[in-house]
């Protein structure tokens, strides 16, 4: 009978504990939360000693490296944008959170934070942990972005981090953090090629043009819209609960028929935004903000602003929170410019 136990066996076992014990103790930040699927609060949330928090990627969040204090510095109006790919913008510097921190900051000379919490691929679910977690450094406004796809993103990610929890032997090896690679990267890069379109398209996987078609199915459209509102729902009475000002923008979608002009749809998302307003909660349509002749040029994509669409939604922005100061909160005490 051959022996189970091989030098060779030996030498495999040896080496991936080697790579195992590497990974955890190098890059221990980067796989923090990672089989959390974006649903572990602290990912990507490095609290230092000193007060500071940095984003970073890690968990499922692929943050725009950025910094602040734990505690909002005094004279500070410190904003958080919270949402998908959309937000997030092509980059940084030319998403709307940045363009709007610029604005606000140059037309009155007070000390602004804008900082850009939106996450590619975060549905409702998802925006709603993120939020909660942003709730804790002393925000002086929230900016919700209210987008109805994702959903099936979100799904996929909470069943995810729902398998192989506990410590049945059944999961051991799943708790290896290469085996758990290995196990998605069959997932993404094997499985889901072999899927038929039809099914690709339903689920809209991993396919920004797959998504827009999924995105035409009435039922999935009332599906998505009925978890965005009761989503929402919840988040206004939490940040209510904190007493800070809430901010709703609605996604709208440039749709293009052939033989058909393009027009720009919200698929209700601005009546549920705009029944969503009260007391401490506002809204802007982002379909009111680009219905103009030329709206298709500040279109990236369907979904997806280019950077001057970026700067036209945050000039909205900020004419809506300078005209109405006193609902946003804005600070009365003014520092010289450039600091």
């Amino acid at each position: 009978m051959k022996k189970l136990i091989t030098p060779a066996f030996l030498m495999v076992v040896v080496i991936l504990a080697l790579a195992e014990l590497t990974a955890r103790v190098f890059f221990a930040q980067d796989i923090s939360g990672r089989f959390a699927y974006g649903y572990d609060p602290q990912a990507g949330f490095a609290e230092q000693q000193d007060g500071t928090v940095k984003l970073f990627r890690a968990g499922g969040r692929r943050f725009h490296p950025q910094s602040f204090k734990r505690q909002c510095p005094p004279d500070t109006y410190r904003i958080f944008v919270v949402g998908d790919s959309v937000p997030r913008g092509p980059s940084f510097k030319t998403a709307y959170p940045w363009f709007l921190g610029v604005a606000l900051q140059q037309q009155q000379h007070f000390r602004v934070e804008s900082i850009n919490l939106a996450l590619p691929g975060y549905g409702a679910r998802r925006c709603q942990v993120v939020l909660q977690k942003a709730l804790e450094f002393e925000p002086s406004l929230i900016i919700m972005h209210v987008n109805d796809t994702n959903k099936w993103e979100d799904e996929r990610e909470w069943r995810r981090s729902q398998e192989f929890q506990g410590w049945h032997p059944s999961h051991w090896l799943m708790k290896v953090f290469i085996f758990r690679r290995l196990y998605e990267a069959k997932l993404e890069k094997v499985f889901w090629p072999l899927v038929p379109d039809q099914i690709r398209l339903k689920h809209a996987v991993s396919d920004a043009d797959a998504q827009v078609a999924a995105s035409k199915d009435p039922e999935e459209i009332a599906a998505r819209i009925r978890l965005a509102r009761e989503t929402m729902v919840e988040n206004v009475a939490l940040v209510r609960r904190h007493q800070v000002p809430l901010l709703l923008i609605s996604q709208c979608r440039l749709e293009k028929d052939d033989g058909q002009p393009p027009q720009l749809t919200d698929h209700g998302l601005d009546a549920m935004c705009a029944a969503l307003t009260g007391p401490g909660v506002y809204h802007l349509s982002m379909r009111e903000v680009f219905n103009g002749p030329d709206f298709a040029s500040y279109f990236a994509d369907s979904g997806h602003l280019k950077s001057q669409g970026h700067q036209l939604l945050a000039e909205a922005i900020s004419r809506k929170i300078l005209g109405e100061r006193a609902n946003f909160g804005l600070p009365g005490v003014k520092v010289a410019a450039g600091q």
